[in-house]
């Protein structure tokens, strides 16, 4: 894939140089719901081994089940050096992070008696705040139990798939992304160009506005139009996203058309 050399030739022109490649697996959030070929992870994991650069994988948004898996690198089975992780892991009730690292990059700096000293003199103050992993270790309980939040993400994530499948009527919508219950509807001016709409027509704020009107709160990235359910969502409420977000689609079909309000 095109993706995977081009990253393979920049890490081979710089590895004496580059720490690290940070990356988000499966999924680039912010950059637009912007999902990866299958097998570009585990090729950038590949790359990095052999060029020895460690590979920082931040799922601070696809992780714990978000993606349908409780960390997106399962899914291609990759291990990285470090593992970023937040949000989900508190069900985003409190606010907590933690960052694991490989038992490699642990022992590097790792003292021992009346030898240099090698700690990572970093720390900050609101370090393991108890309440917040009182709510981690609960959300998690609920994850992970048999037959929980995390089973039935993916069984979810195809529900919502088939009211997504129905988007594609309508002639501005360039392209659907879903990984688990993380998708991004892209809007365009043009299916076959992929040109943008102009910056004046806000296609997704618009859209999301109009899911407002009908108790559906969701938010634009540019033109992509962010769907992220709790992952706990009950099937009928995933049947209700789906039909409010085809009415909102037709709607803002008619006001394209000139015979909308």
């Amino acid at each position: 894939m095109a993706c995977a050399l081009e990253l393979e030739k920049l890490v081979e022109q710089h590895a004496e140089e580059l720490v690290a490649v940070v990356i988000e697996p499966l999924v680039q959030g912010a950059a637009g719901m912007v999902t990866a070929p299958k097998g570009f992870l585990k090729r950038v994991r590949e790359v990095t081994k052999k060029h020895n650069v460690l590979l920082i994988a931040d799922e601070v948004a696809v992780g714990f089940g978000r993606t349908g898996t409780l960390f997106a690198c399962e899914q291609e089975e990759v291990v990285p050096d470090f593992l970023c992780l937040a949000k989900g892991i508190t069900g985003g009730y409190l606010p907590l992070a933690a960052t694991l690292a490989t038992e490699e990059v642990f022992n590097a700096f790792l003292n021992e008696p009346g030898k240099e000293d090698k700690t990572f003199q970093h720390g900050h103050t609101y370090t393991a705040n108890p309440l917040g992993a009182a709510v981690a270790i609960a959300s998690l309980d609920l994850l992970m139990k048999d037959n929980g939040v995390l089973a039935q993400v993916e069984a979810k994530g195809q529900r919502m798939q088939r009211h997504l499948d129905r988007l594609w009527e309508f002639s501005f919508v360039g392209d659907i992304r879903r990984s688990g219950l993380m998708i991004g509807i892209e809007l365009v001016g043009n299916r076959e160009t992929r040109m943008p709409f102009p910056a004046n027509i806000n296609a997704a704020h618009v859209i999301c506005m109009l899911a407002g009107k009908h108790g559906l709160m969701i938010r634009p990235l540019g033109d992509v139009v962010v769907l992220m359910p709790p992952l706990a969502i009950p099937e009928e409420l995933v049947d209700r996203i789906g039909e409010v977000l085809y009415n909102c689609m037709m709607e803002f079909s008619l006001q394209l058309s000139g015979q909308g309000g």
